[in-house]
């Protein structure tokens, strides 16, 4: 369901829910991360960022807090956790560590970038806040999905079993409805249709 919003009160609802569901994720990343590496520090400042920008954003002009939405919203903020709770519970293989970290590292990076490129249109449900086109979007439509898509690869070379597979795939199925879900919502701007044939992939380049 697509709703206009007006006034402060739908704003502050979720704008405190991406504080809160944010708060709990840095806990989460402290409690699961032994040591820290530049990796995981990026990761941190991303959290910290995403908690100013939850007490700063604007409105969105037009949201979709449907039960698919939501489902998917759901997916994919556990099931990178869940690859991790699973890996204790059942050990992985190596695949390629060596190449598995510098992806990890550019996912990091493009992750940070696309955040900082958002700025106050970051959001979690798909919504309408203004239209970016600077940055890692002036590649693809979607860079901070594809960041995801990139550190999920880099994990699993580093370590990975048949059930860290099958939580990526759930993982991507979401990601690929949130882009979908993303821009029905976005092609209400009258500036998508020229953003849209200027950056034609979605997520990969050269792709979708």
């Amino acid at each position: 369901m697509m709703k206009h919003v007006s006034g402060i009160s739908g704003r502050r609802v979720g704008d405190f829910l991406l504080f809160g569901v944010t708060s709990a994720e840095l806990v989460l990343l402290f409690f699961l991360t032994p040591t820290f590496t530049f990796v995981d520090w990026i990761y941190v400042s991303q959290h910290l960022l995403v908690l100013g920008i939850a007490l700063t954003r604007r409105p969105p002009e037009v949201y979709d807090h449907s039960l698919p939405a939501s489902a998917a919203v759901v997916v994919a903020y556990s099931y990178p956790y869940a690859q991790v709770a699973y890996l204790r519970w059942v050990p992985g293989d190596p695949a390629w560590p060596a190449g598995g970290l510098p992806l990890v590292t550019l996912a990091a990076c493009l992750s940070l970038a696309s955040l900082l490129s958002l700025g106050r249109r970051f959001g979690v449900y798909p919504a309408l806040r203004g239209l970016v086109t600077r940055g890692p979007y002036r590649l693809v439509r979607h860079p901070m999905y594809l960041a995801y898509v990139i550190a999920d690869i880099g994990y699993n070379l580093q370590e990975w079993n048949f059930g860290t597979a099958l939580l990526v795939i759930a993982g991507w199925a979401s990601l690929i409805y949130r882009i979908q879900a993303e821009e029905r919502i976005l092609s209400q701007n009258a500036v998508w249709p020229i953003y849209a044939a200027s950056v034609r992939y979605r997520l990969l380049p050269g792709i979708w």
